[in-house]
């Protein structure tokens, strides 16, 4: 049985469900639609454009946001042949900070219900254990205690004297959350849920044995490089690295004088994390700056390149895993999940096991019912993953069965409810 989970449930209008990914280098749209008895989505709606007014995943201009959201959408819309009015957006700003919170109350020997549930995971009470200028995104339960006996997956219908929980809290800074949902407001949108970056992709990548055994996740975007370490089949820690694949271009051109678009050619062109012995012998023709039609250009050997490449690449994954190592989940981790857009460049799985000194592998979102190949890549894990935790319900497992707490309905409900919870 999966435990009760805090999530807002996600309102489905006109059968639709949308997915927004505002990222650094991209804005992507998923609409889908719920279709057969067990509720599978199927994609009738995709748009992209290229990012603008973002930094590292937070909104510096809001009219430049705002545009590259509204193209999104509308491009989602004009495929769907509907409009929409509520999204369900990704958060890599605001420098979010994971946190596992413990407590609980006295349950005076009765069987625990749906009332007690909603007493334990009540989120009015984690505000003092925010960060300053913090906002709650996510509350997700890992785990129960009953009288100290720990690893309860779901309470309800247990007897005993101390009901305690452990959750796992995910903040994010108001002013980044507030930018950011200003930006979608302007485009005649409503927020119906936030899903922090690296939980989204997670869900849209990982197999349910990484899970169970310990994994983490390393969603590499263009501004920021996001972290989910999953354990026990539970969300244990996220974290945030601003630095992502818009960095390594930025070095590229800076080290051979070349502009910011021909150097991104050169990184999706000849990259590679991993240095050959032909690098020496192959030659790349670098366009430099300021030099119109490109009369004038240098030639360098690939090596160069990557010798610009590796060393970002490098502190990019040790950055992670000295987060992973000071948070204390390094030892849970048996395997590395690599996913984002970054994360194609060649050699680069075989960097990070290095570095993590853990079996690594490139992590795809799971097929969905009308995306393309085309789009079905690590560079929309995100999107696809906001799909999976709206349709879901935040519900990873599916194998398990889910009880719904039933919201007390008639006057003899409540009053059971009030003497459960106060005698």
């Amino acid at each position: 049985m999966e435990m009760k989970r805090s999530k807002k449930k996600i309102k489905v209008r006109n059968g639709l469900i949308a997915a927004l990914d505002v990222g650094t280098t991209k804005v992507c749209c998923f609409i889908a639609r719920p279709e057969g008895p067990k509720g599978e989505l199927r994609v009738v709606g995709v748009g992209h454009h290229i990012s603008e007014g973002l930094r590292c995943g937070e909104v510096v201009n809001m009219d430049a946001a705002e545009r590259s959201i509204r193209a999104s959408v509308e491009d989602a819309e004009k495929m769907a042949g509907e409009n929409i009015r509520q999204v369900i957006v990704n958060l890599s700003c605001g420098g979010p900070k994971s946190k596992l919170i413990a407590y609980g109350f006295s349950i005076a020997g009765h069987e625990i219900g749906d009332s007690d549930l909603r007493r334990v995971l009540d989120t009015s009470g984690l505000i003092k254990h925010l960060p300053n200028d913090h906002e709650l995104v996510h509350s997700i339960p890992v785990g129960y205690r009953i009288d100290g006996a720990r690893g309860v997956r779901d309470p309800r219908g247990m007897f005993g004297e101390h009901l305690g929980v452990n959750l796992h809290v995910i903040s994010a800074s108001v002013a980044a959350v507030r930018n950011l949902a200003s930006s979608v407001a302007h485009c005649h949108l409503d927020i119906e849920g936030k899903v922090v970056s690296s939980y989204a992709s997670a869900l849209s990548c990982l197999v349910e044995d990484e899970k169970q055994l310990g994994a983490a996740l390393i969603d590499m975007g263009g501004g920021a490089t996001s972290t989910a370490v999953y354990f026990d089949s539970e969300l244990v820690h996220t974290d945030v690295i601003q630095v992502g694949g818009v960095h390594v271009t930025n070095d590229i051109a800076r080290g051979l004088s070349t502009p910011l678009v021909h150097a991104e050619r050169m990184k999706i062109l000849y990259g590679n994390a991993i240095p050959s012995p032909s690098d020496d012998r192959e030659v790349i023709k670098v366009p430099l700056i300021g030099e119109e039609g490109g009369a004038e250009a240098s030639q360098v050997p690939r090596s160069m390149l990557v010798g610009i490449i590796r060393p970002r690449l490098e502190e990019i994954f040790e950055m992670a895993r000295g987060r992973l190592e000071d948070a204390g989940f390094a030892k849970l981790v048996g395997r590395v999940v690599l996913t984002g857009g970054a994360s194609q460049l060649p050699g680069i799985r075989d960097l990070a096991a290095t570095i993590f000194d853990k079996q690594t592998r490139i992590g795809r979102p799971t097929p969905t019912i009308g995306l393309a190949e085309s789009m079905s890549g690590p560079a929309f894990a995100t999107c696809a993953g906001i799909l999976k935790y709206a349709a879901g319900g935040l519900a990873e497992n599916s194998s398990r069965a889910y009880r719904p707490v039933r919201e007390p309905s008639g006057r003899f409900d409540r009053l059971g409810q009030w003497l459960r919870e106060n005698l």
